[in-house]
């Protein structure tokens, strides 16, 4: 089946018969829920914006209208929604902008799926918790510390609200196949570990649990056929990978995973005094999706290995890593 497809022309007869809408199917963790349906025989429609085309429908999100006509032009009966400012310190200095697509923009996708009947996931995240009591539970109290977790955590509201049936799913620092390395919060320090000819300072304060994309997908997909057979399935979850790492610590996994120097990572314990404020340890309890036979946790040795080995400097290694 080709990939483009044409506006209007969704009643194509060999196409599998649940459909499925991912907004910021250009992103980090859109590009693996896009795989992970489509793999799963769903027929999957990705939006974006800057990165859209050709793979993409290119959509505004903060243009109602176009959103309206996408959603009744393709009737979903899932819509994954990743499209997100996601980066506390733009979000800090943009907070109009930050809060149109991650509150607004949210809201409006909600009232649309609600509209044509489609089960709506809103991914949101752990910075809405403090971080001063974990683990945390879907139904403990949020105390968002930076502008960030307020906007998703406002984001979370605007969806319930308009979409009584949606579901909220909560995950942590991500990671997994980048484009580039500042893709995300995890892979952007691997440069800082192979340049290992000078010294580099590594947040050792910040309890974290680094988690794989491709994990992400697979409960949005066990979640949405879930609720295909039970309507019941709805409101807020939370998924994690369950390995309990500082960024130093993560750094030094990475040398391992390569077998590269780590001397010269220096861990730093005091909290950070620059950026958005960030919680200390918000690890999140995914009991609730486990309870439901719902899960996925690739060991981050793995993970960061498959996303991490294009990018390496010693390229003698790499071709005989997988090979």
């Amino acid at each position: 089946m080709p990939e483009i497809v044409v506006q209007g022309n969704w009643d194509d007869t060999d196409i599998p018969n649940r459909r499925i809408l991912i907004t910021g199917a250009t992103g980090l963790l859109g590009r693996a829920v896009y795989k992970e349906f489509k793999a799963n025989h769903w027929h999957a429609v990705g939006c974006g914006f800057t990165r859209a085309r050709p793979r993409f429908e290119q959509v505004n999100l903060l243009d109602v209208a176009a959103v309206h006509n996408l959603i009744q032009d393709f009737q979903p009966h899932v819509i994954v929604h990743c499209a997100a400012e996601r980066r506390p310190d733009v979000v800090d200095s943009q907070p109009d902008a930050a809060s149109q697509l991650n509150v607004a923009a949210s809201g409006n996708i909600a009232k649309e799926a609600a509209d044509v009947g489609a089960f709506l996931i809103y991914i949101s995240t752990d910075y809405v918790f403090d971080g001063t009591n974990p683990p945390y539970k879907e139904n403990d109290a949020p105390n968002p510390l930076n502008l960030y977790g307020k906007t998703k955590l406002e984001g979370e509201k605007a969806v319930l609200k308009n979409s009584e049936g949606a579901a909220v799913l909560r995950v942590p620092i991500l990671y997994g196949e980048v484009e580039s390395l500042e893709e995300s919060a995890v892979t952007v320090m691997f440069d800082k570990v192979q340049f290992s000819n000078k010294s580099a300072n590594m947040d050792h304060w910040q309890q974290r649990f680094p988690t794989y994309v491709k994990d992400v997908a697979s409960i949005c997909r066990q979640l949405a056929e879930k609720r295909m057979q039970d309507p019941s399935i709805k409101g807020t979850f939370h998924w994690s990978g369950n390995e309990q790492m500082t960024k130093y610590e993560m750094a030094c996994a990475m040398a391992d995973a390569f077998n590269l120097p780590s001397s010269h990572l220096r861990p730093i314990t005091d909290s950070p005094v620059v950026g958005a404020l960030r919680p200390r340890n918000a690890q999140l309890d995914c009991s609730r999706l486990q309870m439901l036979g719902i899960g996925q946790q690739t060991p981050f040795r793995i993970g960061i290995k498959e996303s991490l080995w294009p990018f390496l400097t010693d390229k003698r290694w790499r071709q005989t890593v997988f090979h």
